[in-house]
Formats: C-alpha cells, structure tokens, sequence
C-alpha cells in the first residue's frame, strides 16, 4: 500500500511539474495578408496549436494549412491545392527558443525574438522571429509579425497569376496561454 501511494505521489508531482512548465492553447490566431495591385488575399485561422515550455523558454507553433479561411472560397481552394499542396504538406510549423530572459512568474511585457525552424510547403528555413510576450494575471499572451518570402519556401505561383500575389507574405500570429496563476 505504502508503495502504491509513493507511486501515485510521484505520479502527481510529476505531472505538476510538467504542467508548470509546458503550456498550450489551440485556439491561437495566425493570418497573413498579400498586398498587390491588382488584389489584396486575406487569410486567417483560429486553430493553431502553440507550445510554451516556460522552463526551457521554447515554443512550438502547429497549423493545418487547411484551416486557413478566405473569403472567395476559390482562393481557398487555390491555396491549398495548388499553391500549398496541402495534401502533401499538411501543416506549416515553427519550433524555437527565445533568445531573451522572460519571467514568466512576473506581469509584464517582454520583446522577445525566437530562434528557430519555420517549415512551411515542406521547406525548412532557420529564422529568427521578433515578437512580444505580455504576462498579466497568470495569462501569457503571444504576438509577433513577420514576413515570409513565397521563393523560400518554393510555393510556385503560375505566371497567369504572378500580379495577384505578393511575393513577400505577411505574417500575424497570436496566443493566448492561460498560465499558472501568480
């Protein structure tokens, strides 16, 4: 019996340990935006999957290319099939560490950058990504804005449609994590 206690002891310290240091949500919010003159493409999901090791100061950011919604349902099918090909790449990933000392315990705001892995299209880039962290009553919310280059990752875009989309990308994500509370 004794030993059926410690077990199940251990048990729990270990998984209040690992729930103190790991959050995640997946409920975040990335969309991106290309600008041209010929037309402006819109994009947004709220189903990403983000990570936050508060211990290790990493995070990790999971989207189905899928769940991206537009408004002209043709230029979501575009996306996906043609230019995403999300049959064969379903999701877009990051995954890195922050470069800067957060504490995660503290109401605050942080400007942070994150080193780390964008893969997106199946193509795998090192980036470092700037972005902020704001910790206010045990909630840590996330945001950056970046730009990603359509070469990079080798989306190709039909010369029919060249003047229709950007060859830079921009980039929104945002998280809320619901952390320990203080």
């Amino acid at each position: 019996m004794k030993k059926c206690l410690f077990t199940l002891g251990m048990f729990l310290f270990a998984y209040n340990t690992l729930t103190a240091q790991t959050i995640s949500t997946q409920t975040g919010k990335i969309n991106f935006f290309s600008k041209t003159p010929v037309e402006n493409i819109d994009a947004v999901s709220n189903r990403v999957l983000a990570v936050l090791n508060t211990e290790k100061s990493t995070l990790a950011f999971k989207i189905a290319n899928t769940s991206f919604e537009f408004e002209n349902k043709l230029m979501q099918e575009h996306f996906n099939e043609k230019y995403m090909e999300s049959e064969q790449f379903p999701y877009s990933t990051f995954s890195g560490k922050i470069n800067e000392t957060v504490d995660f315990t503290k109401d605050g705001e942080y400007p942070v950058t994150v080193k780390g892995k964008l893969n997106i299209h199946g193509v795998e880039i090192e980036r470092t990504i700037p972005g902020n962290i704001k910790i206010q009553n045990g909630e840590i919310t996330m945001q950056s804005e970046f730009k990603v280059l359509v070469k990079d990752h080798k989306i190709k875009i039909p010369k029919l449609v060249v003047a229709n989309i950007a060859e830079e990308i921009t980039v929104n994500v945002t998280t809320m994590l619901k952390g320990k509370e203080n």
